[in-house]
Order: C-alpha cells, then structure tokens, then sequence
C-alpha cells in the first residue's frame, strides 16, 4: 500500500500526534516568537538623563539653542565615546544593548539594523534549510539547525560588542528561520493530511502566545544578558524531546526507502496504542508524469503575473505591518512589558474569527482578506489626527495604544488568511514555488519592518502613515483577485484557462434556475442538464478536496 493508506491503520491524529503538535506547534512555537522579537526588549531604550550644566560648560555651542534636545543633539554629533558616557547617564531600571553600547542620538539606528540582520538571516535561512531538508531529511536538518540557533542565541548574550552581536543575530535568524519551517513540514508529514490546517493554525496561535510569555520573562529578567540566555532553557528542553522523534515517513517513502518508513509508521502506531497494525508499503507502479514548472513561470502568463504581483505585495504588507507594530510596543506609552504581552495576546481571537469569516459564503476568501486588511490600514491611519500628548474625553480611549492593538488584531487575521488564500490561487504545478516567493517577499517586510518605528524622530505619526496607506492599498489590490470558497483546486496551468468559465457557469445555473420553470424549449432543457452535470461534478470534487 501506499503511504497515505498506510496513515488511515496508524492515525492521522492520534495521542502521539497530539504529542508532536505539542511539541513542534506549541513549546518550539513559542521559543522561535522569543528569538523572532528578542530585540524589543533587549534592544529598547531606558529613559537617560544628560548632565546639561556641564555640557555647557563645557561645549559653548550647546547655548546656541534655547532647546536642550537639540542642543543635546548637536552635542552627540561631535562628541567622543569617553564624553558620550561621562554625561549620559541611564535610568537603571533595565538594561540593553543601547544602554550598554549607548545607541542614542545619531547611533540609535544599529539596533534597528541589528533587528534587520534577524530578519535577514530568517530570508536567507527559509531558502537554504528548504532544500537541504528535501535533500538529507527533515529530521537531521532540524536538530543540526536547532542545536546551532540555540548556541549562537547563547552567544548574544556574552556579545563583547555590537558588531558581534549584530552578526550572531543575523547567525540566529538563518537557524532560526530554516529550523522552523522544517518543523513545520516534518509535523505535517507526521499527521494526516485532513489535520495540516490544524497543526498550522496552532503554531500561529502559540507564536502570538510567545510573545506574551516573552513579555512576561522581561518584566522579571531586567538584565538584557541574563535574559537573552535564559530564554533558551526553553528551546533547550524541546531540542532534547526532538531527539526522539522519528524520521518523516513521506520522506523516506518518497526517496525510496520503504523499510525507514514503516518502521516510522510502526513507531507511531506503536506509540498510537496501534500495536497489531500490519502493513507493507509500495511504490505506485506507474508514476504519472506530472507537468513541471518553474518560477519564470510565475511571470510568463498574464493571469498568474497579477496574482503574483498583489500576493507578493499584500506578503510584503503583513509582514512589514505585523513586525513594525510589534517592534513599536514600546513606544506607545506606559509600560513596554504590558504593551509587548498585549501585542501578543490580542492576536488570539484573531484566529478563529478569520477561519470562521473565510468559509462563509457571503464573506469568503476575498472579502474577509480585504476587509482586515482595510480595517487594520484605517485603524493606523486614523492614528495622525489624534492628539500627540495624552489627551483626556474619547481620546483617553480612541488612541495610538487601542489603535495600534486593533491594527494587530486586523493583519495577524490577513496575515493567517494569506496562507490558505495563496495556496488556492495557484494550481498544484506551480503552488510550492508560488508560495516560496510569496513568503520571500513577506521576509523582505521584516527585514524593512525595524526602521518604520524610527521615523517617529521625523513626525510622530510617520511610522502609523506608513502602516496605513500600505494597509489600505493592499485591501484595494486584495479586491482584483478571484475568490476560491467552494472552487476546485486548480491542477495545472492550462485549468487558469477555464476558471473564468466556470464563474460564469455558475451564474448562468443561477438564472436557469429561477426561469427553470418557465422554460418549454426541450434542446434549451437538454443544455442545462449537460452543464448541470458538468457542475455537479466540479462541486463533488471541491466537496471531497474539503
């Protein structure tokens, strides 16, 4: 039999799967958010005060300005490290790397840079660990990815300078990034097929809760050394449990080695309380060819050149949107660790609103996409016309900190419903490398994302301009594609030929069946029979798909 015969005597979803969704969807999920938004606290700025007087006295053009910013502005421009570190003095109710290196004034932007050098090191390691999974196995290039974004985490927080940890950071998003995706494959490749959407949802979910939990440690933790080491005991106790896990079976089975995935299977029944479960696996004895694609493909046909276009965009969008609010947590007001765990948390109801909206007929893919998409894009926009201070009335609730918490809310809900959405929109040929661009894209967001919040020091509101006409635009964008609730997966390319056809169809079989009563002409009741089945069957297979 064939492997996914193979899974129905074993359990697509039973007590051990449950295990692996624990450990690869839950405690790695929530390890990988700590790593992913490290930099929020770690690179988070104390408040400092500057010893004035003695400037003053000391540099006779800081009394050119009536401004003690700006005069401490100019000031940190020609100053030195020894003078920067005599008169600027940190608050000690935390440390981090800006305190630490003094990343103010015309040298704050490296911890926006290191941030990016994360994000970077995630595009570069969702490439690369994508191949070498297919090529030497899931499991063995999880753990060495592992094992490694564990001791370079290690070494961030025994960084002897910025250079160093800016480069071990970018060290880490390349594990950190590739690991996880392999995770990903290797606990789907474990479950049913049925289950894959499940196991996904969880992982998001858990994500959002990583955040909030990493809040939580920060608010404890108050040294950004101690605290960039801690948070690996936690990646540390899941490295150990994945130790003993088992090789993906549709991996082994797919290279061929059908000894490898049965005893996996076996292991799983084992552990499933399947003990008398007996099975041989085989290859299909005819492989049908299958028509091959490639990403130059992406941009040859005209239909799949829009498509790709607007979902590389709104990728770019969710990403560029979802990091830069995270990241801007900490300069809403208040405490940064309640803002931080907020972010986090208001991302929860977040999922089972937008699973719920996508697959009802009259919201669908296309419109619940479009609607967050506008709703988060407004909620930042309408952030400039507030009021910069604090502000009293409706404004003491209508502000930035609602605001940006409403704009999360909104894109973590797109952000979920881009993966399933793009996943339709291509046909089966060509819907991994549709996919991987998609996401490349989205990783060139967070790599942008930390230098938004920065261009609060141009105008206060910038970074919420920026997050709101993009959001805005990318709803409008969302509206040019089709919607795919209740259509059947497209196989090849040459099916992008009929799916106007079949929109058409449908509405044709709408008006046939309000006048169906009114008609006599016997060949035009044969035509409408003929497309009748020819739609009966497309609904029977989107049924079965589902």
């Amino acid at each position: 039999m064939e492997v996914e015969e193979a899974f129905a005597l074993v359990g697509q979803m039973g007590p051990y799967q449950v295990y692996l969704c624990a450990l690869l969807a839950v405690l790695l999920q929530l390890y990988v958010a700590t790593e992913a938004i490290l930099i929020a606290l770690v690179g988070a700025t104390p408040p400092y005060h500057w010893d004035l007087k003695e400037l003053s006295a000391n540099q006779s053009h800081s009394n050119q300005s009536t401004n003690e910013e700006r005069a401490f502005g100019e000031w940190l421009l020609t100053a030195n490290g020894s003078e920067v570190h005599k008169h600027v003095h940190f608050s000690s109710n935390f440390t981090s790397i800006a305190s630490e290196w003094f990343l103010i004034g015309n040298t704050s932007y490296k911890v926006s840079v290191a941030s990016s050098f994360f994000f970077s090191g995630v595009f570069v390691g969702v490439i690369s660990f994508g191949q070498l999974s297919d090529r030497f196995g899931r499991k063995k290039v999880y753990l060495t990815g592992f094992a490694l974004d564990i001791l370079f985490a290690i070494a961030n927080g025994f960084s002897p300078s910025y250079e160093f940890f800016a480069v071990s950071r970018f060290l880490v998003g390349v594990m950190n990034g590739g690991m996880s995706l392999v995770a990903f494959v290797l606990l789907n490749e474990c479950v049913g097929t049925a289950y894959w959407a499940l196991a996904g949802s969880i992982g998001g979910l858990f994500f959002a809760v990583g955040i909030a939990q990493y809040a939580m440690l920060g608010y404890f933790i108050r040294s950004w050394r101690t605290l960039a080491v801690v948070v690996n005991l936690e990646g540390t106790v899941v490295f150990l449990l994945s130790l003993f896990i088992p090789e993906s079976p549709r991996w082994l089975y797919s290279q061929g080695r059908l000894r490898e995935a049965e005893n996996a299977l076996y292991l799983i029944a084992k552990r499933n309380c399947k003990q008398k479960c007996t099975f041989s696996l085989k290859l299909p004895a005819d492989r049908s060819h299958r028509e091959s694609s490639s990403f130059l493909d992406l941009f040859r046909y005209k239909i799949l050149l829009g498509r790709t276009l607007i979902m590389m965009f709104i990728w770019f969008v969710c990403s560029l949107v979802y990091y830069g609010l995270t990241l801007n947590a900490g300069d809403l007001g208040g405490s940064i660790y309640a803002n931080l765990a907020l972010s986090g948390l208001i991302e929860i109801p977040a999922y089972p609103i937008c699973i719920y909206l996508i697959n009802q007929k009259w919201f669908g893919r296309k419109r619940t996409l479009a609607a967050f998409l506008f709703l988060g894009g407004l909620a930042c926009f309408i952030i400039m016309f507030l009021p910069e201070k604090k502000a009293t009335g409706v404004f003491a609730v209508v502000n930035s900190r609602s605001l940006s918490l409403l704009g999360k809310l909104t894109i973590s809900a797109a952000f979920n419903i881009v993966y399933i959405y793009t996943s339709e929109l291509y046909p089966t040929v060509i819907r991994n490398v549709g996919m991987g661009s998609c996401s490349m894209f989205s990783r060139v967001g967070g790599i942008i994302a930390p230098f938004i919040p920065s261009l609060k020091s141009v105008q206060w509101s910038l970074p919420y301009i920026v997050f709101g006409v993009t959001g805005l635009l990318s709803g409008l964008l969302s509206l040019l594609l089709p919607e795919t609730l209740n259509s059947p997966l497209l196989e090849t390319i040459s099916d992008l030929q009929v799916c106007s056809y079949w929109r058409l169809g449908d509405e044709a079989m709408s008006l046939q069946a309000l006048g169906g009563s009114r008609s006599a002409d016997k060949d035009s009741s044969a035509g409408s029979e003929s497309e009748d089945e020819e739609f009966y069957d497309a609904d029977e297979e989107t049924q079965m798909i589902k």
